[in-house]
Formats: structure tokens, C-alpha cells, sequence
């Protein structure tokens, strides 16, 4: 299922055509469909090409497309769904190549260059039709093991232009893209993703003689610990006060580490908290910080993002502590 994204399209085209271009743009006024020779390939005896950027975010509340890049396992696992989705899209591997990946908190950001406009033509038509994210919402099912209907939210843009308001003239479209010229060659992240999916299709990839425990993937609904793995359930209660009891003075650490992916955390606000309850003491700041990332992030407040956080802040014993994981003899 797929939720696109509405923007404000304020501001016309700011940038100057010659020639043809200048009566298509007349042409565009009067709702005029795109001439056919902007089909072609070349743009003033130059070749053609074009950026945008294709916004995701996952509804799913067991999936966070973002969360899952930033992972180490779960980084290949989705470009792996995003290239999967562009093949089937823009009709196969030619004609366009992922740049890099955003982190766009919430949203993860997708920007494409086109180096073909029948290609860039062929992917407008499948997202306006629906058909982009039905194929992400397929390929994420199967690789990223969603056990119910994947939703995904999505929007498109070209530099400030979103073309989800303008799907219907694919010609503007195109030109709002291919006005938005790349400003950066392919990232290096992405050159060892493409050489990794590139080795697991030609049967390259390595292949160790057996899984370890802590090489076998992790469920969905799991994370691992100290190689071990654990339910990624909600927080209860008990987990709260089992951590305003242990923290101490490192819950104003802990709460940044959260801010960084809970928007009611971010800016000033533990240091509103520190302030707020300085006279009921530490227990009651951490309790506070807590109870307000739970309110905050309701069902996708997991004990796997706290968990995170305490080891970011070198405090695996308390993390251990929540966990009930007893101390080794």
C-alpha cells in the first residue's frame, strides 16, 4: 500500500530555456501535453540527464526503513529493495544509478540521477500509477520478512519541486529533473553496495561453511544482544524503573542518544527536563526522560532502541540489568 506525499508548489520555473524549450513552456501554461521531441536523448547536442530525490517512509510499525540502513545487517538488506524496486520501475539496470542515500529523519532519502529520459519517462509513469510502490512494498515484504501488509509513505522531488503535485504533466515533470543536475559523484557506500548485490547475483559471494549464533539472522520482531537474541518488545513499566534506578547521572547522555531518532527529544528538550525536575532529583529527571520517549513514540518505543543507547553510552551493565541477564561465575 502506498501514501504519497502532498507539497507547496510555489514557485515557477526559475531557470531559462532556448530554443523549442521556450514555446514548450508556453505549451505547459495551456495545460498542453509534452511534445513528442522531448523524447529524445540529447538536450542542445548534449546528453540528457537528470536528478531526483524519492522520499520513503515506512508505515509498517515493525519496519523503519531509516533505522534499518543506519544498521549494519539491515544496510544491504534495503538497497537491496530500493534497487530491486528501480529495476522493475525504470524497466531494468541501464539508463539511471543511485547516488546516495539520506538520512532525511524520518525519511529515508533515495536520489537517482537519470542518464536517459525514456528511462526517467518510464519510472514518472510508474509511480504515478502506483506501481513503484507496490513493487517496494513486495520486495520489502519478502527480504525484510514483514509479517503484515507493508505501508509505505513516499514523495518525489527535483531540487524544490515536488512532482507528486505534477504527476499528471509528465513533460514538466522531466524538466523540473532534468534541471536538477547531480552535485556529487556516486558515494562510496553505494559503490560497495552495488559490488556486493553485483557478487550475490554472479554467485560471488562468500559462503561461510556454517552460521554461527551470531552470524544467523535475527527475526523481525528480535535484536541480538552479546550474541544473544532477545524479543523487541514495548517498554513496560518495570523497564522504567529499572532504568531511572541505574542511570544515574548519564540519563541526560541516554536522552540525546535517543533524541537523535525521537523528534520529542531533540533541540533543548533534555535539558528542559534536567531543569524541570532538578529539585525532584536524578531518579525523577530519568524516570521523566523515559515516560516521555514512550509517550512520545508510542508502539515503536522498543527495548532494542534503549538498549542501543546504553551501549552507545558504554552502560552495557544496566542494559544487561534490564534485560535480566545474570552475571557470568
Amino acid at each position: 500500500m502506498c501514501v504519497r506525499g502532498r507539497g507547496n508548489l510555489s514557485e515557477a520555473l526559475n531557470r531559462r530555456a532556448k530554443g523549442s524549450l521556450v514555446a514548450q513552456k508556453a505549451a505547459w501554461k495551456d495545460g498542453a501535453p509534452l511534445e513528442p521531441r522531448m523524447a529524445d536523448r540529447t538536450v542542445d547536442h548534449r546528453p540528457w540527464t537528470g536528478c531526483a530525490v524519492l522520499f520513503l517512509q515506512s508505515l509498517c510499525p515493525e519496519v523503519n526503513l531509516l533505522s534499518l540502513y543506519k544498521d549494519k545487517q539491515g544496510k544491504f538488506t534495503v538497497f537491496k529493495v530500493i534497487k530491486l524496486t528501480l529495476i522493475d520501475s525504470a524497466g531494468g539496470l541501464a539508463g539511471y544509478e543511485i547516488l546516495k542515500l539520506h538520512d532525511a529523519d524520518p525519511l529515508l532519502g533515495v536520489e537517482v540521477k537519470f542518464v536517459d529520459v525514456a528511462v526517467c519517462q518510464q519510472f514518472l509513469e510508474s509511480y504515478g500509477s502506483g506501481a513503484v510502490c507496490q513493487s517496494l512494498s513486495q520486495h520489502a515484504c519478502r527480504l525484510l520478512a514483514v509479517t503484515q501488509e507493508f505501508t509505505v509513505k513516499t514523495q518525489l522531488k527535483a531540487s524544490t519541486h515536488t512532482l507528486d503535485l505534477c504527476l499528471d504533466n509528465v513533460g514538466l515533470c522531466l524538466q523540473h529533473i532534468h534541471f536538477s543536475q547531480p552535485e556529487r559523484l556516486r558515494d562510496e557506500e553505494i559503490d560497495d553496495l552495488e559490488q556486493q548485490l553485483q557478487n550475490q547475483a554472479l554467485g560471488h559471494a562468500p559462503q561461510p561453511a556454517a552460521l554461527t549464533p551470531e552470524e544467523a539472522p535475527v527475526p523481525s520482531n528480535c535484536f541480538r544482544f552479546q550474541r544473544r537474541v532477545f524479543e523487541d518488545r514495548m517498554l513496560t513499566a518495570a523497564d522504567v524503573q529499572s532504568f531511572s534506578n541505574g542511570v544515574g547521572r548519564q540519563w541526560k547522555h541516554v536522552g540525546r542518544v535517543l533524541g537523535k531518532s525521537c523528534r520529542a527529544l531533540k533541540g533543548p528538550a533534555v535539558d528542559n527536563l534536567a531543569y524541570e525536575y532538578e529539585r525532584e532529583g536524578l531518579y525523577e529527571q530519568a524516570y521523566q526522560l523515559l515516560s516521555r520517549f514512550i509517550q512520545a513514540e508510542g508502539r515503536a518505543a522498543k527495548l532494542s532502541r534503549l538498549v542501543r543507547a546504553l551501549e552507545d553510552c558504554k552502560l552495557t551493565s544496566l542494559a544487561e540489568n534490564i534485560l535480566d541477564i545474570q552475571p557470568r561465575e
